[in-house]
């Protein structure tokens, strides 16, 4: 009964959100205990240590329809998320959402709250933000990252900056369909 009122809740925050794309800035409607903040923030200097270790580290592409499809693995969920530079965070959808809530993936701790958030149309929305125990990429794990779920369960997933600015130099060759984190 517990986990269909959390996915109940869970949708609730989403639908009142109005997706038309999820490149945006960030208006937080929710302030932050200093718990969460440290939570978040809780190892950074660590992610230099980490990208030491994995210098030079090759993650294949893929091509499809005009973006590049990156295979990441969040919360043990693996999926493809569309590599995306202008992406102010990772942006999933509520179906994503939905199934990693009913496999446990995402708790109720993991909900952040709401934001504001401005669509590449200039639009202002609403979206839920959680934060990802573990986003993998290339064997490379970053530990709560944040991420925003968009109420619509076509939206695509993006690889926005909240894992991206983790790695510090990112390299593309567009070649040979790779991306080299530095």
């Amino acid at each position: 009964m517990t986990k269909r009122l959390f996915v109940y809740t869970l949708f609730l925050f989403s639908v009142f959100c109005l997706f038309t794309g999820c490149r945006h800035r960030h208006y937080r409607d929710v302030p932050m205990g200093d718990d969460d903040a440290t939570a978040i923030n809780a190892g950074d200097d660590g992610y230099k240590d980490v990208r030491r270790m994995r210098r030079g580290t090759k993650v294949k592409m893929e091509a499809s329809g005009g973006v590049y499809l990156v295979p990441i693995n969040v919360n043990g969920l693996d999926l493809k998320f569309i590599f995306d530079t202008g992406a102010s965070s990772i942006c999933i959808s509520s179906a994503e959402a939905a199934v990693m809530v009913r496999q446990g993936q995402i708790t109720q701790k993991d909900i952040l709250g709401q934001e504001q958030f401005q669509d590449a149309t200039g639009r202002l929305s609403v979206g839920t933000v959680i934060n990802l125990k573990t986003v993998e990429i290339g064997g490379i794990v970053l530990h709560n990252v944040e991420a925003t779920v968009v109420d619509n369960i076509q939206a695509p997933l993006l690889l926005g900056q909240t894992a991206l600015a983790k790695f510090g130099k990112i390299s593309i060759d567009y070649d040979n369909l790779t991306i080299e984190f530095n």
